[in-house]
């Protein structure tokens, strides 16, 4: 009986996902579909089937654990950047250490964004997923580890190690996770869409929030980062069944849609990613740091940045919704970019009294900046082949390259003692992003 049910269901799944069956409640989600819910696992044959699941209680707990994923893919950036002064002076880590951390798990995002869907054809999007959280997890609990290495840095080693691995675990997770909610969940991608967004940024939020309170409760750094390994160690728990019930089907890549390398379109948009990841990740690495170098207390800055994520929310909301009814996103696009630049720049050098102010305009500005340049993959595609080759175009050149930012600002800082260069590099990187705003916001098409 459980088998019937459960062949019924991912029939049913598969003919929906494929577009022979349009139900009602499908028809809500095209907002959500255009920015984030890209299949990473589109050009794969035989196609990728829905998560095998026995009952639609099973697919409820299905998305609770998808939903819980992502709860856990950004508290890694932003938790070490609530204590990153803290981090420094009680484990000596020298200057270029810093630089590194900040950079590295960026940059990797890059690296293993390409490496996914390799991996999903041979084991099955699933199981790389519980694969990719359980690094996350051994990233998590190891990086607050003191190996006893000599010369007094002996955090250094397994900051360095496990803030890599997490890096890697999360690359999977961005790649894998909106094929498996828009497979899974046809019928329901605006409500998953949304929870599954949402979720993202509160890891965020509650990363910058909750790890200096957690820091000033037992006055140790390691207590404060090694908290953030609880929550992914549950979800590990929480998906492990789902995972290993997933039988193993060995699919073979099939090359279809346009060649984006070659597509001036595809690179603007790229471009137009690369600097909005310049500033998001800087921002998640360096704007805790920068205020506390500022005078304020290591509380107020991680609230101060917990609000400007959650208002990132906001942006990423309504930003798509206003992008796709236009009939091309050069005005949003740089107006946008406009506004993460300046309340970046304006966060280092501005009136410290209306530090809110400056906060509140780089969230809801980045939180638009990066969902509009999401939503272009949709809007500068005519199939899904070509948005997921562009996707995967975009994350790898994006995040690699964009990490330079977080790598710019930490060598600014270090060779001056200053954040101001870094307002002055921000000031440049912002312009630009409008003018790649402009240019890929010209209503055109990849090929």
């Amino acid at each position: 009986m459980t088998d019937a049910m459960d062949a019924g269901a991912r029939e049913q799944r598969r003919r929906e996902v494929s577009g022979e069956v349009r139900g009602g409640a499908g028809t809500d989600s095209s907002v959500v579909d255009l920015s984030n819910l890209v299949d990473a696992e589109i050009d794969e044959l035989p196609a990728a089937e829905p998560t095998r699941v026995g009952s639609r209680r099973a697919l409820a707990y299905l998305g609770v654990c998808l939903v819980l994923i992502g709860l856990n893919l950004r508290s890694v950036f932003s938790s070490l950047s609530a204590v990153l002064p803290e981090v420094t002076s009680q484990a000596a880590l020298p200057g270029w250490s810093v630089v590194v951390l900040t950079t590295v798990p960026v940059t990797l995002l890059g690296v293993f964004a390409p490496i996914a869907p390799v991996l999903a054809r041979r084991f099955g999007a699933e199981r790389v997923l519980l694969g990719a959280m359980a690094l996350l997890t051994a990233g998590l609990l190891l990086r607050p580890v003191d190996t006893g290495a000599a010369g007094g840095a002996g955090h250094l080693p397994a900051l360095l190690v496990g803030t890599a691995a997490c890096g890697a675990a999360i690359a999977l997770c961005n790649v894998l996770l909106p094929g498996l909610v828009k497979r899974d969940f046809p019928h329901r991608l605006g409500l998953m869409g949304g929870l599954y967004t949402t979720a993202i940024c509160a890891s965020a939020a509650l990363g910058a929030g909750f790890t200096y309170p957690v820091y000033t409760a037992t006055g140790e750094w390691t207590k404060a980062l090694w908290v953030w390994a609880v929550p992914a160690a549950v979800v590990l728990l929480l998906f492990l069944p789902v995972a290993v019930r997933q039988g193993s089907v060995r699919h073979q890549s099939i090359r279809d849609g346009v060649n984006v390398w070659r597509s001036p379109v595809a690179w603007q948009v790229t471009l137009f990613m690369v600097l909005q990841a310049m500033m998001s990740f800087s921002g998640f690495a360096w704007l805790a740091p920068i205020l506390r170098e500022r005078g304020v207390d290591g509380a107020t800055a991680g609230l101060i940045v917990a609000v400007c994520i959650v208002l990132q929310m906001l942006g990423s909301l309504f930003a798509p919704a206003l992008a796709a009814r236009l009939r091309d996103q050069r005005a949003i696009n740089t107006v946008v970019a406009l506004m993460t630049g300046g309340g970046f720049v304006l966060s280092i050098l501005g009136p410290l009294d209306l530090i809110w102010v400056w906060a509140g305009l780089l969230g809801l500005g980045q939180g638009s900046l990066t969902a509009c340049a999401l939503t272009l993959i949709m809007l500068r595609t005519r199939d899904g082949h070509t948005a997921a080759h562009l996707s995967g175009m975009m994350q790898g050149v994006g995040y690699g390259v964009g990490s330079t930012g977080t790598l710019m600002v930490g060598q600014l800082h270090q060779a001056t003692g200053s954040f101001v260069p870094a307002g002055i590099l921000f000031t440049v990187v912002g312009l630009l992003a409008a003018v790649f705003g402009y240019r890929s916001g010209r209503n055109r098409y990849v090929g």
